[in-house]
């Protein structure tokens, strides 16, 4: 068996691997245990595919970046939340595992999350909404590009929205904005501002 190994380069961009071939639940979780020890590799499964990703340091920031202004939101706005960042989200009945880049559950805590994020930097696929959809994860958004694309579950298919139905208020284009923006504390200063008018 070969040994994934991935160099520690604090340059690294993110890419992705497909793992050749059918591979069932064990050998999954034989390969998820052989990796985890590896810093900055992200591992998924769905219907017998693995898929590796490895995550640079322009993912990382986005990833913050969304997870501290959307943070700010819900105190703005006085909304009750649990923040479970990447925790895994997995089931050999469903045959998915995946981690998301951030999730949150809205209100009180269920069974799972109600929003997830994921950050794709150099690829972005709305295949990996199939993986959501297994967990009935009531909104997706990827951030690809530069922006937000937002998926709803609605009647168990997801659809593309141009806003939010979980946070109908919340202004995209200044969330991209201050996203983008170089300095992280004048991107808080802005939206901050913006959410008090």
């Amino acid at each position: 068996m070969q040994t994934v190994t991935i160099a520690k380069n604090t340059a690294i961009q993110e890419q992705h691997f497909i793992l050749p071939g059918y591979h069932n639940w064990q050998q999954f979780k034989t390969i998820q245990a052989l990796i985890e020890t590896q810093t900055g590799l992200k591992i998924s499964y769905l219907d017998g595919v693995i898929e590796l990703m490895t995550l640079g340091e322009t993912h990382e920031t986005i990833k913050t970046m969304i997870g501290c202004l959307l943070e700010q939101y819900f105190f703005n706005q006085e909304i009750e939340f649990i923040p479970v960042g990447s925790a895994t989200r997995e089931s050999e009945e469903k045959e998915v595992s995946f981690e998301p880049d951030e999730s949150y559950y809205l209100g009180e805590k269920k069974d799972h999350p109600d929003l997830a994020i994921e950050v794709n930097i150099t690829s972005g696929n709305v295949k990996k909404l199939e993986k959501y959809k297994r967990f009935q994860i009531k909104e997706v958004w990827l951030w690809h590009n530069n922006k937000f694309s937002i998926y709803h579950l609605t009647n168990n298919e997801y659809e593309q929205l141009s806003q939010s139905k979980l946070l109908p208020d919340l202004d995209f284009q200044l969330l991209e904005t201050c996203i983008l923006m170089s300095s992280k504390i004048q991107a808080i200063k802005t939206f901050t501002k913006e959410l008090k008018i």
